[in-house]
């Protein structure tokens, strides 16, 4: 037992960052608007994320683990170049969109704490460059460890805030949503979900796996490491939410969110420790939150262009790779210095977003993961497969349900979201019938015997010498269909939260 906690310790890390900086700025403000207007209700959201963060997270660690490859790369020579451009492409703009409300949550939390954003902003970005271009993992990953521990104030924020435990039980168990299922209702709900399961922890676990040198020996601890680090986030979520409705029961705040900092002000009239404490955590999960977007993006940008990326090699042996790094986060940060920017909209946006783009990234994930050139015994068992499908069909519920909002405002939403839910249990039961049915008429292949030892062992060959990937014409005409499904879910978003900005 000594040695495995010993071992699970030397394991414990992308999965624990990736969650902890999932709770970043974005997830800050998303909590603390639902929080703030719809008080405890909506922590049931948050408990059915668990299974969701888990599964997705969980094939990432053995795409990493057995490859060796990063998920772009991966995307781009099974799938060819169109569509992991296109991939790329989705999580080059959402990355760097997420990576500017970090900085806002950084101005924020700067403007509560009395310092100016002019000075603040373009610290926490020379930090974020320092603690990267060390040319040591060990020391970037010690340094997130630090900032994670400073993350721990949420336990005494929250002790401090009043917390009814008795009302949290119940509505982490109970479904509803104070005052009614709305459209703004349902876009906060994509919100929580876009911020709390976001692509970029596709792309960031893969490549950090790699990065640390976890083989399919350690598999076992790395889904320990993942397991941890998505119940953390939960429970860190769902403290955010007891804050911010503890900050304003009872007052005329309540249900007119406008930014973190306001959560802050808040508390601070409560205590003046309170609202410190908040925007300290703030900051911080700004900061987490950059450092892990970023790289996750700097790790994209090298597999896609084949270019050295890894933080055990120095500036001289990765230049691509600081530089791309670098200039993401500069330009992030002129961005939010600019007077008069919207900040408060463009961070739930980026969150909603996000919620939006996940299907297809999920899609991707379950497709290599069935790979048996990829993966080999490692592959999808079927309970996965299934569950995996169920997840991607619940976040494309929710999107359509967005879509059909913002086209028609005056639609009964708890009626919409009861006949697609219908829709949705129809569709899923006709794929199972039709796979059951073709698995009767022609049963797979037996796979090789193979023993533990030798699945441990196995790796997969280089990309270049595996069979090419043969989608079958059902499979293209789906893909092109959720192309073109999501690319219009963006353009309504927009135009949703355009709208709400003119409010």
């Amino acid at each position: 037992m000594r040695t495995r906690m010993l071992t699970l310790l030397a394991i414990v890390g992308p999965g624990l960052i990736v969650m902890i900086g999932d709770n970043d700025a974005g997830g800050v403000s998303t909590y603390a608007q639902a929080g703030q207007n719809y008080g405890y209700s909506l922590l049931w959201v948050l408990l059915l994320l668990i299974p969701v963060l888990v599964v997705n997270q969980e094939m990432v660690v053995r795409l990493g683990a057995v490859t060796g490859v990063g998920h772009a790369r991966l995307i781009m020579e099974r799938f060819g170049r169109f569509w992991g451009w296109f991939s790329a492409g989705d999580l080059f703009l959402l990355n760097f969109l997420t990576i500017v409300t970090e900085f806002i949550g950084v101005s924020l939390a700067a403007g509560y704490l009395g310092l100016s954003r002019y000075v603040a902003v373009p610290a926490a970005a020379v930090i974020l460059i320092a603690v990267v271009a060390s040319g040591s993992f060990r020391r970037w990953e010690r340094a997130m460890f630090v900032f994670m521990a400073l993350s721990l104030l949420i336990v005494p924020l929250t002790l401090l805030s009043e917390p009814r435990w008795g009302q949290a039980a119940h509505d982490f168990v109970v479904p509803s949503v104070e005052g009614g299922v709305s459209s703004n209702s349902v876009l906060l709900i994509i919100a929580i979900v876009g911020t709390t399961v976001a692509p970029w922890q596709l792309f960031f676990q893969q490549s950090n796996v790699i990065d640390k040198r976890i083989t399919p020996r350690f598999i076992g601890y790395e889904r320990a490491d993942t397991a941890i680090g998505a119940l953390v986030v939960v429970v860190g979520a769902a403290a955010l939410m007891m804050v911010a409705d503890f900050a304003v029961r009872g007052t005329g705040a309540h249900g007119h969110f406008t930014d973190a900092a306001g959560v802050a002000h808040a508390l601070g009239r409560h205590d003046h420790a309170l609202g410190v404490m908040f925007a300290v955590i703030l900051l911080d999960a700004s900061i987490i939150g950059a450092a892990a977007v970023t790289l996750a993006t700097s790790y994209a940008f090298g597999d896609v262009f084949n270019l050295r990326h890894s933080l055990h090699r120095g500036f001289r042996e990765a230049k691509q790779f600081y530089t791309s790094y670098s200039l993401l986060v500069l330009v992030a940060a002129a961005i939010v210095l600019i007077p008069g920017a919207p900040l408060g909209l463009i961070t739930e946006a980026v969150q909603a977003l996000a919620g939006l783009l996940l299907p297809s990234a999920s899609v991707f994930l379950l497709l290599l993961c069935n790979d048996s050139e990829v993966l080999g015994p490692w592959v999808n068992p079927r309970w996965l497969n299934a569950l995996a499908a169920v997840i991607i069909a619940v976040l494309l519920l929710l999107s359509g349900t967005l879509m059909a909002t913002t086209l028609f405002p005056s639609l009964d939403v708890a009626r919409l979201v009861t006949w697609l839910a219908i829709a949705l249990v129809i569709g899923l039961a006709t794929a199972a019938a039709t796979m059951f049915t073709a698995r009767r008429r022609s049963p797979p292949p037996l796979a090789p015997v193979m023993t533990h030892a030798d699945k441990l062992a196995w790796r997969m060959p280089p990309v270049t010498l595996l069979k090419p990937v043969r989608w079958s014409p059902g499979t293209r005409l789906g893909m092109t269909v959720l192309r073109g499904y999501l690319i219009l879910s963006v353009l309504l978003l927009l135009f949703k939260a355009v709208r709400l900005g003119g409010a």
